[in-house]
């Protein structure tokens, strides 16, 4: 199995700035050629966080299921695990805009979270 991390830059006197969420994925080889793989992904993710209300605050671990399917978990710093989040593709693979929307989603649930 190949994982990919990449993780935001954090500096003690950007506490203002918003930091990027911490982001992994496991199984980016079952992605089809082009998708960008966990890179990809994580960017993302690190996109959306950093427009979000949670800031970035928070973790990410991807699991890529089948070409079609993602699944992530997502961790607050303040420990909290929040439920799976599931992105399924019934009737296509995974593309760019799939992904970018299941990434504005993780920032979403985190922000609510946060809140």
């Amino acid at each position: 199995a190949v994982a990919a991390s990449i993780g935001g830059s954090v500096s003690a006197m950007g506490h203002g700035a918003s930091q990027a969420p911490r982001c992994t994925v496991s199984g980016a080889e079952k992605l089809l050629d082009g998708i960008g793989g966990a890179d990809a992904i994580c960017s993302a993710i690190q996109q959306a966080g950093r427009r979000s209300a949670a800031g970035g605050d928070y973790a990410v671990e991807v699991r890529v299921e089948s070409a079609s399917r993602l699944s992530a978990r997502i961790r607050l710093n303040d420990g909290r695990t929040l439920p799976e989040q599931k992105l399924v593709v019934s009737d296509r693979q995974l593309n760019a805009g799939s992904i970018e929307r299941f990434a504005a989603s993780i920032a979403e649930t985190a922000a609510s979270a946060a809140n």
